[in-house]
């Protein structure tokens, strides 16, 4: 055992990469893991402080300092039993979340230096098990209970695995073909390999978890349908519906939002370099607009795509940049153009139809808005173009009215998202919901948090309409 000063001694690994040049032209993982080694001494960075405040800072309440010590133990199958008990996709959040900003924000090693990695080595952890380890399966009682899930994405599949290991039937209904909403057809590849969202989509099955693709529900199906045939509905469709810039231009050829464009990528192939009719206008001048993790995500694929430039224009400066640090660092490595203080007026046709340019304006900054960053201001007589031919919004997302347009007793906040209480709770009894039709945009591993909130909410639910609740 280390003691404290031995822990505080050790410097922080770091991960193995892919080539930047190399990866650009490629969608394969950009982060290849950690090496045994560097997991162990990595995790006995962890001084396993008494007050814990990593696990208050992940929405999943993942027990950390627990995993990380057996890890330091060389103890990778107690790890791994602690972690996959705590999370559904922890290969997943070992990948995208914020750790950043949540659990590695609040570690105790980081303020005097850098945090343990914790998200490194949860994805280690899980990629560890997939490989060694047969995924355990735990004897529970039946509830006799059935419960229907909307939405096969982060938040749905969450509260999917925790009521299966409560021992309610769980039924999911997934709109597109296939599972794992955003993490399938909005992360690309180079982030989040197809591979691992099966793996972990495979383990909830084995959990008992039901899963039925290509029902859209508010269409094939209601709500009201679901509540006959179930005790209970949890609703965790996303907020998929794209939000624009509302400039002339924007319907011409060649402009797509990022939704789109990322979803003919991810689900038609268009990574896969398909010899046919490519699903998708490759373009040798890209422009992605938009600051987030969602504009990296895309202006990256354009340069994997073959764009001899993929920009990323962004009316703040890249100190307000909300995507990831991680990402824009991987970003400027891979040789992504920013142009930082410019906002767009109008997209330009050439005589096909097709966008040729953007007319921009300069912008600079002005006092703080409400998301607390300074807020742009135009630059009076500073316009300019800039050419390309292809264009991606990448300016976020709201809610898609479908379903809700169909469940009229369901109660929606002034931008068309459901509202709950504390518990999840929606206006229609035994109807709960959570993710981003609840929050809006928001990160994969909130929307797990409110899954694994709600499955609380939900089997106290249950419990109280049994005969002997």
């Amino acid at each position: 055992m280390l003691s404290a000063k031995e822990r505080m001694a050790i410097e922080r690994v770091k991960m193995l990469e892919q080539d930047a040049q190399e990866r650009s032209r490629n969608f394969t993982e950009v982060n290849l893991g950690l090496t045994p080694e560097l997991a162990i001494l990595e995790a006995q960075r962890c001084i396993q402080c008494k007050n814990r405040p990593c696990v208050s800072g992940c929405p999943v309440e993942v027990r950390i300092p627990d995993f990380l010590e057996c890890i330091a133990a060389d103890d990778f199958a107690g790890a791994a039993r602690i972690l996959l008990t705590d999370n559904a996709l922890p290969a997943t959040t070992g990948r995208v979340c914020p750790q950043e900003t949540q659990c590695e924000g609040v570690c105790v090693r980081g303020k005097k230096g850098q945090p343990v990695a914790i998200g490194w080595l949860e994805r280690f952890v899980a990629d560890w098990a997939a490989e060694n380890m047969e995924f355990e399966v735990p004897a529970v009682r039946s509830s006799g209970k059935k419960v229907a899930v909307v939405g096969a994405g982060p938040g749905g599949l969450t509260v999917a695995g925790e009521l299966a290991r409560m021992g309610h039937a769980v039924h999911v209904f997934e709109a597109l073909h296939d599972t794992g909403g955003v993490l399938r057809y909005g992360i690309p590849e180079f982030r989040l390999p197809k591979r691992i969202v099966d793996n972990e989509v495979e383990n909830l099955c084995k959990l008992g978890v039901e899963v039925e693709c290509d029902v859209i529900i508010g269409r094939t199906l209601t709500i009201q349908d679901l509540m006959k045939d179930f005790d209970a509905v949890f609703v965790a469709n996303g907020a998929g519906l794209p939000m624009f810039l509302n400039i002339p231009g924007e319907n011409l050829k060649g402009v797509y939002s990022a939704n789109e464009y990322l979803t003919r990528v991810n689900l038609m192939g268009a990574y896969m370099y398909y010899e046919g009719v490519t699903p998708i206008a490759r373009g040798e001048r890209v422009v992605v607009f938009g600051g987030g993790n969602v504009a990296m995500d895309a202006v990256r694929t354009a340069k994997r795509l073959g764009a001899a430039q993929a920009i990323c224009a962004y009316r703040r400066t890249g100190a307000e940049m909300p995507a990831r640090v991680e990402e824009i660092h991987h970003a400027e490595e891979e040789g992504i153009e920013f142009h930082f203080l410019v906002a767009p007026l109008e997209l330009l046709e050439d005589e096909q139809g097709w966008v040729r340019a953007v007319r921009l304006q300069k912008m600079e900054l002005g006092e703080p808005d409400e998301s607390g960053r300074r807020r742009p201001m135009a630059v009076p007589g500073s316009e300019f173009e800039m050419e390309c031919d292809v264009a991606v919004v990448a300016l976020g997302t709201t809610a898609n009215p479908l379903l809700t347009n169909a469940t009229p007793a369901i109660e929606l906040n002034k931008w068309g998202n459901i509202v709950v209480d504390a518990e999840h709770t929606t206006s229609m009894p035994g109807v709960f919901a959570g993710g981003d039709i609840v929050r809006g945009g928001a990160t994969v591993i909130l929307a797990m948090g409110d899954g694994k909130e709600a499955a609380r909410s939900i089997d106290d639910y249950l419990e109280a309409k049994s005969p002997t609740g």
